[in-house]
Formats: C-alpha cells, structure tokens, sequence
C-alpha cells in the first residue's frame, strides 16, 4: 500500500503544476572514477542549476541515466536533490520499465520527498493504445504524486488516448519527444474538446527542445526541458527569456549560431543527447564522470567542437547582453 505523504509537505502535491513555470532542469547523474554514485558533484550540479535559475528539477530522467540506476542509487539522488532544492523549487523524478517497476519507483521517488513523476515509455515492448492507457492510469492510482506521461519512442499516444489521460485522476500533463506537430496540434485541440475541464500541460521534450521552441510555442507550448541548461545555463536562459519576450533577433541569433549546429553535433553520435550533455558539464568545470554502459563516451573531436560551441554562445549572449544594455 502507498503511504500518505509526510506531514511536512502534505497538500503540496496539487500544486505542482502551478509551479513548474520556467526553464525544467534535467541534471547529469555523476559518478565517480571508479563508476559509484558520486553523491557530491550531483550535489554541487543540483544546486548550481538551481541557483542559475531553474524553475524545477527532473532528477535521475532521461538525462539522469534512469535506465542505469539501482533503485538504490535512485533513492539516494532523489533525496539528494530534494534536499539541495529545500522547497524553493519543485522535484520531479523518472519512474519507468513495467506497470509494477513503475510503481515502485513512484514508491521511492514519494519517500524521498519528491514533488512529481516523469512516466518515461514502458521498457521495449510496443504496447497498444488500450495497453498505455492502462499502464499510465495504473501507475497514477498507485502514488500521490502527479504524474507526467513521456511521449516517445514506444509510447505514442491518438489523442483520444491524451484525452483520457488528462481526464486520470493524477496524471497532469504530457511531454512530447516525438516532434510531430500535427499530432501535437490534434492532441491539444481534442483534450480541450473532450476533456474541457481539465487544465492540462503540454512540455516539448524534444533532446534539444529550443530548435523547434518557436514552433511549439505556435501551438500553445510554453514548457520545455533544456539538456543545454545542464551544461550553459547563461545560454539556455537567455534564449528562454529572448522566446518569452518576443525578442526574435535573439532567438534566430542563438538558434543559427548555437543550437542548430549544436543539434547537428548531437546527431552525429548515438547517445549524445546524454553523454555530450555530459562532456558539456564537464568542459564547465565541474567533474561529473563519464556515462554508465551501455552508453559510450564521445569521440574527442566532438568534445572539442563542442567546447567551442560553448565559446560561441556564450559569445552570443554577451553581445545580446551588451546590445540591450
């Protein structure tokens, strides 16, 4: 049986959604030399993110390398970042694989007083619409925490599928990593026809969700988690206040000469959306070790493309600076 939730942050729970408002951080996990849990850099690197201006913290998703955790290890870096947060922002943290590993991630994440759930896609298997609805509406009965259920990969949603999620009790949003916008459009105008009541979010999730902000933010989706966040915070956040603002000499200036070709670089190797993250925070200073397997380092060159990628924009954002200054 789940447990209620702690006296101390009983009643915080429905108002999740109201506060995830600004840019979502999705921190590395960091290991150690020799491939522990090193508690201590994802410490610093929470706290870092938070005090550049995080809105919320997506702990141990898929940035966090959830698919390489120990429920242990889980456990440990959920409390963790509960405790660098102190309630100045919201923590949301992964739960996936089956229906019951699910739930029992949802189990750990609330004990370590976590604010909210990322339902990533079920493990492998391609499930029919009736087997997601039945997973994600399972999960949701079996935690307090609001869930928000991932798009991608395995686990692509009709909109009817959408509409009844929104209307699970629990379930509170939808991040979309596929980048099909018509469907995206479809989704959204179906939830607000049959689910009228319900006020629903939509994240772009896409890996590096600031190429297609503008386009999302056509739609109505305000929301996206930023991987460059993770490693150039003084990017991700003026870009994010350039798209906020209407400010499209900046945006088109940071996307042509900053994320297009960042995107690009991403593309060239399979799981780059994690490990370049991860070189990025490293290059910045803060030694955050290397992915777990069965994801591999990336080719050095590219880390110094990278490197100078990271120059470059954070050029960019001083020129934008000093022209509005």
């Amino acid at each position: 049986m789940t447990p209620d939730p702690p006296p101390a942050t009983a009643g915080r729970y429905p108002q999740l959604a109201d506060r995830l408002d600004g840019l979502l951080f999705f921190p590395v996990t960091a290991y150690a030399p020799d491939g522990a849990l090193d508690l201590a850099a994802f410490r610093t690197h929470v706290r870092a993110g938070i005090d550049a201006g995080a809105a919320a913290v997506f702990a141990c998703c898929g940035t966090g390398e959830f698919h390489a955790l120990t429920p242990g290890e889980f456990t440990d870096c959920i409390a963790a970042a509960v405790e660098e947060a102190a309630g100045r922002v919201p923590v949301v943290a992964g739960a996936g694989y089956g229906t019951a590993l699910a739930a029992q991630f949802a189990r750990l994440a609330h004990e370590a007083g976590a604010d909210g759930l990322l339902a990533m896609p079920p493990y492998l298997v391609v499930a029919g619409q009736e087997g997601l609805l039945r997973h994600y509406t399972a999960l949701a009965a079996a935690t307090p925490l609001p869930v928000i259920v991932y798009q991608r990969d395995n686990a692509v949603f009709t909109p009817a599928t959408v509409a009844a999620l929104a209307r699970t009790e629990g379930i509170i949003g939808l991040k979309d990593g596929v980048g099909d916008l018509d469907l995206m459009q479809r989704i959204i105008s179906t939830v607000r026809t049959e689910a009228p009541d319900e006020d629903f979010l939509y994240f772009n999730g896409l890996p590096t969700a600031e190429l297609t902000g503008p386009a999302y933010l056509g739609l109505g989706v305000r929301l996206y988690s930023s991987a460059v966040f993770a490693f150039a915070p003084e990017i991700a956040v003026a870009f994010h206040q350039a798209l906020n603002s209407g400010d499209d000499y900046t945006v088109q200036r940071l996307t042509d000469g900053f994320y297009r070709p960042l995107v690009e670089l991403r593309n060239r190797g399979r799981g780059y959306a994690v490990s370049l993250v991860k070189a990025g925070v490293r290059l910045r200073g803060l030694d955050v070790g290397e992915v777990r397997t069965p994801l591999s380092e990336p080719d050095p060159a590219h880390v110094a493309e990278l490197s100078g990628l990271i120059e470059h924009g954070l050029a960019l954002v001083a020129d934008a600076a000093g022209a509005g200054a």
